[in-house]
Parts: structure tokens; sequence; C-alpha cells
């Protein structure tokens, strides 16, 4: 991220955050904000110029949090597989306690609103790639991991499966457990991209 956020800057994305998951893309507007937030308009304005600088700050957060958590929780002393599970299991365990992020990745409308939200959004996919690319090549090379089709190709499909299962839990209301979900999936990828 290129600059921090302040502690109020947080505070808005945050309600952002409640607005965009309780009411959708339609719903979040400067309007319902500072209503949310009790605030004058003009005072959401002084930390933000629009709505889509209020999504970008939130999607730059999510980024930047996921290259910290990331950075901080895979080890080297841990293998290939141990890393799969810990860089998955991370992810999941941060979603299921601040969902507004997924809805803000994946609602309907926010990709078209603007083409520097589309940026963001592949910021975070690379933030991802960054750590599991390493992962992989790193199991293929111990055989671990199977060689038979690139690390390409391996990280399209793990990459393909786990926003495939953010998506199923977002369009389900959050109406199943996402960190018992993603255990059995990240169980089902590793049986899959294991050498036999």
């Amino acid at each position: 991220m290129t600059t921090e956020i302040s502690n109020r800057q947080f505070e808005i994305i945050e309600a952002a955050g409640k607005i965009l998951t309780n009411s959708g893309v339609s719903g979040l507007t400067i309007k319902n904000l500072a209503k949310e937030m009790k605030f004058s308009e003009s005072a959401i304005y002084r930390h933000f110029a629009s709505k889509e600088e209020i999504v970008i700050v939130l999607l730059e957060y999510l980024a930047h949090s996921m290259d910290d958590r990331y950075t901080s929780a895979i080890t080297s002393d841990q293998s290939p597989e141990e890393k799969f599970k810990t860089l998955f299991q991370n992810q999941f365990h941060f979603f299921k306690n601040n969902p507004h992020f997924v809805v803000a990745v994946f609602s309907d409308g926010l990709m078209e609103e603007s083409e520097r939200i589309n940026e963001t959004i592949l910021k975070i996919m690379a933030v991802k790639m960054k750590h599991l690319m390493p992962i992989l090549i790193e199991g293929q090379q111990k055989k671990i991991f199977t060689d038979e089709i690139t690390s390409d190709e391996l990280i399209h499909i793990v990459m393909g499966t786990f926003r495939l299962q953010m998506f199923k839990w977002r369009v389900s209301a959050f109406q199943f457990d996402i960190t018992r979900n993603g255990d059995n999936m990240i169980q089902s990828l590793l049986t899959l991209i294991k050498s036999k």
C-alpha cells in the first residue's frame, strides 16, 4: 500500500464494508456511509474524495494485510504442504472474521465501477500468487507436488478453486462455515496436486 491510513479512514472503510455486506454496492453511498457513522457527508469527504477511493483503500488494505499475514504465518522450516495449508487456513480465518472484504472482492457491479478498482483487485491476486508460487515450485522440486503440469497451470487450478469457494460463500450470504469447508477444500486440492 502506498500510504498509511489513519484510524478515522480505517473506521470509514470498516463502515463501508458493513454497508457492502448488508446492502450491496447500490447501498454504498456517501449519504448512507455518513448515516452509518453518524457523521456529516462533508466529514467523509475530508478523508476520502469519493466512494471509489473508499473501495480502493479497502481493497489496498486487504492486499497489504494479506502480504503481512502470509509473511508472518509461513516459516522456512515448514514443508511445502504445511505452507500450503497455512496460507489458505490463514485466509479463510481472516475472511470468516472480516466477511466485508469478500463482499468487496466479489460484489457484482464493483468490477464495473472503475478500472482502478479492477487494478486493485488484480493487486490482491498478485499478492496471493507471490506467496503461493514459491510454495508450489518448492513442492514440485521436492517431488511432493506433481510436476506433470507446470507451476503456472497449478497456480491457476488452486487459485480458481479458492475463488470459487469464496464466491459460493458470498452468494450463500455466509451461510456455511468457511473454515471447515475451506479445510475440506485444502485437503481436496492437496489430494489432486500431490505426486502419486
